[in-house]
């Protein structure tokens, strides 16, 4: 049984006025509850951090799973407005437990068959449960069109609580495609040590 083939190379987009090139992310089906769509990889919490990102934000088919969760509204990785997820901070795998300890510029790679997606990390939040504008495709602007492509971490604080949420940003960086092997931003960094309990 011979190795899986590697997906064709997407288009290559140059910037008219700097030349810069760049890759076009593959544009990815939005995932129905419960369907699998990617892996997270964040190198902050260690070479070992590899969650399954799934449709949904339901605890039955999503979230308690140890999974992360895509809202119904989200764009998907690479495009422009808001990638939003969700994830426990306590229960059922904890999946996004150390998110306040993310530093600025930290990466967080979405990694599918095609390649790896890249974001990193700006800054973070704390808002109450019902402050949905986050999820909005320029966060907190409801109606804005930047162009830009964000990243939106959601999850309960504090700790052992759902009294608010916390919530990262990040932008995107770029697509890398697996046949150009893993991109930069996978190098090791100094690991957030995992909770002990």
């Amino acid at each position: 049984m011979g190795a899986a083939p590697v997906p064709d190379l997407p288009p290559v987009v140059a910037d008219e006025d700097t030349g810069e090139t760049w890759y076009e992310p593959p544009l990815l089906t939005h995932p129905g509850d419960g369907e699998y769509l990617a892996q997270m990889r964040i190198p902050r919490f260690g070479d070992d951090y590899n969650v399954a990102i799934a449709g949904g934000t339901s605890r039955s088919t999503t979230l308690d799973n140890g999974w992360i969760g895509v809202y119904e509204q989200s764009v998907m990785p690479g495009q422009v407005g808001n990638f939003s997820v969700a994830g426990h901070r306590t229960t059922w795998g904890f999946p996004l437990n150390r998110m306040d300890k993310l530093r600025l510029n930290d990466a967080v790679v979405v990694e599918t068959q095609d390649g790896w997606y890249t974001y990193r990390f700006r800054t973070l939040e704390y808002v109450h449960p019902g402050q949905v504008d986050v999820l909005a495709d320029v966060p907190q602007v409801p109606g804005a069109a930047t162009g830009e492509r964000y990243l939106t971490l959601t999850a309960c604080s504090p700790l052992y609580s759902l009294a608010e949420r916390i919530v990262g940003y990040a932008v995107f960086e770029g697509f890398q495609p697996r046949a150009e092997g893993a991109p930069e931003s996978m190098a090791s960094v100094d690991v957030v040590a995992s909770p002990s309990w």
